[in-house]
């Protein structure tokens, strides 16, 4: 193949060197605007595991490169004058200019032309002459700009402007920095990467940048101003720029999140920041970009398919993982960007909330890593909780709420189970509620419970409209009382116009085929469009009687004996529909803006807590993102929690979603903790987060870095009613209650995961 590779970076000179080592007879062309050695940045970062992944695909390169390196273990981060270190990360960092002269030299070894100092305009050009043109060509590529529509970029310029030096000064960890001035705050990220030099990169937002004047400020300036911001550890060493072509406030510049659709077109193909950026704050954009290289490489030189096709091939292979790792640069860029939403922390838990900002390290790796660190912030966590100065996991401390306090931080997250008659639960709540009540978790909530007849959602539906409903649910708190620490709270809510449907497994949000009772809604508009029924838009008398009903309930819970009260305004049932715009559209004093929105929820829920004991706590559930467009937003979910939270609720439970058919929600490990830590570290309001956390881990990492007080765990309850016991004897935690009955099973199980981990050490 006649191949083109349009920029000279990490990307496009390591695929010409994979590809001529596959194939002496490729004839490979590299062409860069800028000079051999012209280089924006300092140094890179790979870590260990990912050298062993680039070994297999040319030893030789990792060789020279590994000569190159230097190693480091720790991480150091400074807050409030005080400096906390975790090890055990096996960073190994090199000169990005080193890196290059490595790459070129071996390219030039093998064969590949290089072409520098060569501005290209038109890559078609390229494409007619070559079989294939690889857009090399960085973040700001003219490869993909030329064909915009087709790979159909989605680029998002970030907020903080950054700076990136280099200094003399010998770091001896990776560094975090946080510093606070007149202006705003500063954050520094910083590591060694030779046996002389370190990377400087120091960031801000843009309104602390202004009002700092740093707009006005020369180039020498700019650098003064951090070198006095960071004087005590530079230790009087200098800052230096080798921004060749940067001059006065160009020197500071504002990251672009690059996500392309598409990635190749025809013959033409997009690798590293041309088809996708991930933040320095994770330091892996040179590691997606020679994976890209080497997967592109791979797919190229089989036999299988035209070029088109192996290039979708390509994209197919790459995409997911690289959206995995762009997600994780997402998740530390945005800590850093919302940073002052930490700063209240005691560095203890700002520098945790730091190291797991990614989601992808969490505590269990973190004390694999470093035992003794985590070890002294489960021993920090666990004295702030008022225990005694020892190591448990956090997840086993306990949450005090008014007058309820919980044994540890799960909860049974409510989940309908669509199995009542008339509302009246039976003897399989009885069974189901009770299970988990002695499997261990603190705080066991029921289904959504109606507050009428034609609240439900279904023909299964529990109800509390009635004392029969009170008494049945009487009997089950009596029980979990009885034979365990858990606390029940029953979650209260109405329909709306998702109600009138099909059990679940009989075909989920679709009308019955017959006995349908009429909905009521803020407007009338269908859940469904052509298949659900159209409610009615509720009147005044209609919002009267709603309340009385919301407050019969409450009163019936308190006489069933529950510990707490949780008002649903989540997941497009009806008072969630009152507070999102997209299934609000009234034009009275219930419609219109956000606060009018929420007027008619925030009545009903202060009419709840006028009844409800003042010792005992009531937490409201909402959907803190509609995942459509012009619908609720995160920033929105935080005032709708303020507004909640000044109306007395205690706790909020964030989840997202359901309220629209046109919903595209983003998933993943843990994906809605991050709607939960804004409202809860913005707001000083207690959180219950939700949504795919399945592992102790993520609990242990969620509650340890204050991005919640409480986790939720839906269908692993369901599969495990023991989940939290069992959580416990993994963990080796032995001082778990459980309920005496089963203490021969308590003894049997941590007997045999500590022969199973001994047999696992000596194999």
């Amino acid at each position: 193949m006649r191949i083109a590779c349009l920029g000279g970076g990490p990307a496009g000179l390591y695929f010409a060197i994979l590809m001529k080592k596959a194939n002496p007879a490729h004839d490979i062309t590299v062409m860069d605007r800028n000079a051999a050695d012209n280089t924006f940045g300092w140094g890179i970062v790979f870590s260990d595991k990912t050298m062993d992944g680039f070994r297999d695909a040319d030893a030789q390169v990792v060789n020279e490169i590994e000569a190159n390196f230097h190693h480091w273990d720790d991480i150091d981060v400074h807050v409030k004058g005080r400096k906390i270190t975790s090890g055990g990360h096996g960073f190994c960092g090199m000169a990005r200019l080193k890196l290059l002269q490595i790459f070129q030299h071996r390219a030039a070894e093998l064969g590949v032309k290089m072409q520098w100092e060569q501005e290209i305009t038109d890559p078609d050009m390229y494409a007619r002459e070559y079989d294939l043109v690889v857009g090399a060509d960085g973040v700001f590529s003219t490869t993909r700009a030329k064909h915009e529509a087709h790979f159909n970029p989605r680029i998002d310029q970030r907020t903080n402007r950054f700076i990136w030096l280099g200094t003399t000064k010998k770091l001896d960890a990776f560094t975090f920095a946080f510093k606070e001035t007149e202006f705003g705050r500063f954050n520094l990220h910083a590591y060694r990467f030779n046996e002389e030099m370190s990377t400087f990169i120091v960031e801000t937002p843009e309104a602390t940048w202004l009002k700092a004047g740093i707009d006005k400020l020369e180039a020498d300036q700019s650098i003064a101003f951090c070198e006095n911001l960071f004087a005590d550890l530079l230790d009087g060493h200098k800052l230096i720029s080798n921004a060749r072509h940067l001059r006065g406030s160009a020197m500071w510049i504002k990251f672009n999140r690059v996500l392309c659709e598409r990635w190749h077109k025809d013959n033409i193909v997009l690798i590293g920041d041309a088809a996708h950026t991930a933040h320095f704050a994770i330091g892996s954009g040179t590691k997606l970009a020679m994976e890209d290289a080497i997967s592109l490489a791979k797919v190229l030189n089989s036999s299988e398919g035209t070029v088109p096709e192996r290039l979708a091939r390509y994209q197919a292979e790459r995409e997911i993982e690289a959206l995995k790792l762009q997600s994780a640069a997402r998740n530390r860029m945005t800590w850093f960007e919302d940073v002052e939403r930490y700063v209240h922390m005691e560095p203890e838990q700002l520098a945790f909330s730091l190291l797991t900002s990614s989601q992808r390290v969490g505590h269990a790796n973190q004390k694999l890593r470093d035992p003794q660190y985590v070890e002294s912030v489960d021993t920090w966590f666990a004295q702030k909780c008022g225990l005694p100065p020892k190591p448990i996991p956090p997840m086993f401390t306990p949450f005090t709420l008014r007058g309820m306090t919980l044994a540890n931080r799960v909860v049974v997250s409510p989940m309908c189970t669509y199995s009542a008659t008339d509302g009246l639960p039976g003897d399989f709540h009885f069974q189901h509620y009770t299970a988990r009540g002695l499997g261990g978790a603190a705080l066991v909530m029921t289904e959504m419970t109606c507050i009428s007849a034609d609240a439900r959602i279904s023909p299964g539906c529990a109800g509390i409209w009635s004392d029969a409903q009170a008494s049945a649910w009487g009997r089950i708190v009596s029980f979990v009382h009885a034979n365990s620490t858990a606390k029940m709270a029953m979650q209260i809510g109405h329909a709306g116009r998702k109600g009138s449907t099909k059990l679940a497994w009989d075909g989920i949000d679709q009308p019955l085929a017959e006995g349908n009772w009429p909905l009521i809604a803020p407007s009338a508009l269908p859940y469904v469009a052509g298949a659900s029924q159209v409610p009615r838009e509720m009147t005044r008398s209609d919002m009267d009687k709603v309340k009385a009903d919301f407050v019969a309930a409450t009163l019936r819970a308190e006489s069933a004996g529950f510990d707490m009260v949780e008002f649903h305004a989540a997941h497009g049932y009806l008072l969630s529909s009152f507070i999102s715009p997209l299934t609000n559209q009234r034009s009275d004093a219930y419609g219109g803006s956000l606060e009018n929105r929420c007027r008619y929820p925030l009545e009903v829920f202060k009419a709840m807590r006028a009844v409800w004991p003042a010792d005992k706590p009531m937490s409201v559930r909402i959907s803190a993102h509609d995942w459509v467009p012009g619908g609720t937003t995160p920033n929105d979910a935080a005032e709708v929690a303020r507004l909640f939270k000044e109306a007395g609720a205690d706790i909020i439970h964030v989840s997202s979603g359901q309220v629209s058919k046109d919903e595209k929600p983003v998933y993943g490990r843990m994906f809605q903790v991050p709607f939960s830590d804004k409202i809860r570290n913005e707001l000083n309001v207690p959180t219950i987060t939700v949504g795919n956390i399945f592992e102790a881990d993520h609990v242990n990492t969620i509650i340890a870095a204050g991005r919640a007080d409480l986790c939720a765990l839906a269908r692993p309850h369901l599969a495990d009613p023991a989940w939290t016991l069992h959580a416990a004897a993994e963990q080796g935690y032995t001082d778990m209650a459980w309920p005496k009955q089963y203490m021969g099973g308590k003894v049997q199980l941590e007997r045999n995961l500590e022969r199973a981990g001994q047999l696992a050490l000596n194999a």
